[in-house]
């Protein structure tokens, strides 16, 4: 196992030690870690002391600033099953490898929030997860009818792996569930049993969110179909239904929508209350009502003191949203600070490029503020709403993937860049933070390469109120 030191933060312990990027870690008071868990957990001691490859040795509290270069040491554990929906299926061909990883590793669902089938859990595992208290996790439920499950996952042990979760739940760990509901497979009556069977049976659970299938062209599945509107409002109601009992028997919503279905019924969001402090933001539940919720505070401020919007504060989110590091503080009794700047970025959670601009530093009149399909209805009538002048939004259709695909987050290069050549000469053109992975997008473009591609000014702000909010500042 290679645990090797990525960066090291300036003036940080790490940095003070003589550490320096490359410098590999052997063991941890003489333990070999698994990955950052154990890495937490075992540094928290005051006396231990960590040695390095070259045979140096540090305390572990001068490990604190120094950046490694991935969360498991031992190996990602991968997936097993064969998901017909599975969205890596339906990627293109020629990205980089990393987005064609399929992992089923309860460690990075602890961790980064990742969606796990608990098909390979173990007794080792469940053992683990108790014993270090590794929360929260996050499990892929689909079907609760074994048949269904089993058929869905592709894989006979998904039948029977919800007796993990059930284990999990009995000592207390902190669980989300995702059902990922695909027209003519799990929504109807079986949506309705699963719905049933994870409230009589698994009340324990944090949240249960219902987000609808994705369908690319790349996908070579025959069966697969996007859902329709009418699909849409028949699983919305489901849901208020299950929603509704939840709050009789547990005090509590329980399962939530995901924004796109609201969209795609036509139908409101529900308040921001009723997202019950946002459990499955990251999965794209709720992001709508925070946001028209967090800029309608922003826009209470602007009225009531009669701001200029140059001087538009920034918005304060009430939600509490988990960070790449949040498991890293959270996931083990001992919390310590060292394992917050230890864990790397990855996946959607991987760096970030907010607030770089790029192009030229002149003062644009106009501002072009880039979105998807998606993106579009739940923006749109926030500005028109602030009556900005000279801000519009720019939809990007997504004809990188095609299909159903509509999220921003999914965003390519290529797509932004042919919105890009379509503004007038000199408009500032507001780029979301989500579309960068790793500094590139999907298909493997830098800021740098949109900019070069592209006469408008170019500004990164975070898809958050408060990215918006500075999307309308010039």
């Amino acid at each position: 196992m290679r645990i090797k030191i990525a960066e090291i933060l300036p003036d940080s312990p790490a940095c003070s030690a003589g550490l320096r990027r490359g410098d590999e870690i052997s063991t941890l008071g003489g333990v070999v870690p698994r990955d950052v868990l154990d890495y937490a957990r075992l540094a928290a001691s005051p006396d231990t002391f960590a040695e390095l490859s070259d045979g140096r040795q540090v305390p572990a509290a001068a490990l604190t600033g120094a950046k490694l270069d991935q969360a498991v040491f031992d190996g990602v554990q991968t997936c097993d099953n064969h998901c017909e929906f599975c969205f890596i299926y339906q990627l293109p061909k020629g990205l980089r490898p990393s987005l064609y990883l399929k992992d089923d590793d309860y460690r990075l669902s602890a961790m980064y929030g990742n969606f796990t089938t608990l098909t390979r859990f173990t007794e080792v595992d469940l053992e683990r997860v108790i014993d270090e208290r590794i929360s929260p996790l996050n499990v892929s439920v689909h079907a609760t009818d074994p048949f269904v499950r089993a058929r869905m996952l592709r894989n006979p042990k998904g039948g029977m792996s919800l007796r993990w979760l059930r284990a999990i739940l009995d000592h207390g760990i902190e669980v989300h569930a995702q059902i990922v509901c695909c027209p003519g497979t799990n929504d109807g009556p079986v949506l309705t049993q699963t719905l049933a069977d994870l409230l009589l049976g698994f009340s324990e659970l944090s949240s249960v969110g219902v987000v609808p299938l994705g369908v690319s062209d790349h996908s070579t599945e025959q069966g697969l179909r996007p859902p329709t509107p009418d699909d849409a409002r028949r699983m919305l109601d489901t849901i208020t239904h299950f929603g509704d009992l939840a709050m009789q028997r547990l005090g509590r919503r329980f399962v939530f929508g995901s924004d796109e279905l609201y969209l795609l019924a036509g139908r409101p969001f529900p308040p921001a209350a009723e997202y019950e402090d946002f459990p499955q933001y990251e999965n794209g539940i709720g992001m709508a009502a925070a946001l028209t919720h967090d800029f309608a505070s922003v826009l209470a401020q602007v009225r009531a003191q009669n701001v200029p919007r140059e001087a538009l504060p920034s918005a304060e989110p009430e939600r509490r949203l988990c960070e790449s590091t949040h498991a890293m503080l959270d996931c083990t009794q001992s919390k310590v600070n060292v394992a917050a700047t230890a864990a790397p970025p990855w996946g959607y959670r991987s760096d970030r490029l907010e607030g770089r601009p790029v192009n030229a530093p002149r003062q644009a009149s106009r501002t072009a503020i880039l979105t998807s399909t998606l993106g579009a209805p739940v923006v749109t009538p926030l500005l028109e709403e602030f009556l900005l002048e000279g801000v519009e939004v720019v939809v990007v259709p997504n004809r990188f993937f095609g299909g159903n695909i509509g999220v921003t987050g999914l965003l390519a290069g290529v797509d932004l860049l042919e919105a890009l050549q379509t503004l007038p000469p000199g408009m500032e053109a507001v780029l979301p933070d989500v579309v960068f992975h790793e500094g590139r997008t999907l298909d493997g473009m830098t800021l740098d390469e949109l900019a070069a591609g592209s006469d408008s000014p170019l500004r990164v702000v975070t898809s958050d109120a408060s990215g918006l909010c500075a999307a309308v500042r010039r």
